[in-house]
């Protein structure tokens, strides 16, 4: 394993410890993709500690379809360079029953507003959830004073990192 793994993955692990302090049964969560904060120990720790892990599956429909993570094995390609799920699709609407959503960011400011990668995947799928408590996930120098904001830009409740780890916005 290469230094930079290890250093992903002990970040990873880091950011893990942050979340296993919030009382969630079910979580959403993500694959990484690329460079993106977080991994499949994340997503593994979460399972063992009790959690009911939810990934993202890209549909021709405009909202994410989601279904339950149950380890590296039941992964298969997606779109866009994802890795979902392979079992039973839970619908779009199984994201508003959720505990927590963890969601990918390339940034967040302190006022919640999120940088995706620009589908608008997230946006849509989360512009309806009421109450479920939004953490992006981000590298502590990703946590910024201030970003950009578009009028579908769904605002992130909290922010997880490594350093810092949850932090409620």
């Amino acid at each position: 394993m290469s230094a930079e793994l290890r250093h992903r993955e002990a970040q990873a692990l880091a950011t893990c410890a942050g979340l296993l302090a919030w009382p969630a049964a079910t979580v959403c969560a993500y694959v990484p993709v690329g460079h993106e904060p977080g991994s499949l120990a994340l997503l593994d720790e979460l399972r063992q500690a009790g959690r009911r892990v939810l990934l993202p599956i890209v549909t021709d429909s405009p909202l994410l379809d989601w279904g339950v993570y149950f380890g590296a094995g039941s992964l298969v390609p997606g779109r866009h360079g994802l890795r979902e799920p392979s079992g039973l699709r839970l619908g779009p609407a199984t994201v508003t029953k959720v505990d927590a959503a963890l969601v990918p960011a390339l940034a967040v400011d302190r006022r919640g507003v999120r940088l995706g990668r620009g589908a608008g995947h997230y946006d849509r799928a989360l512009a309806h959830v009421g109450g479920v408590p939004l953490i992006a996930v981000v590298r502590d120098q990703e946590l910024v004073d201030e970003l950009p904001e578009e009028p579908h830009d769904v605002r992130m409740t909290a922010v997880l990192t490594p350093g810092a780890g949850l932090v409620e916005l």
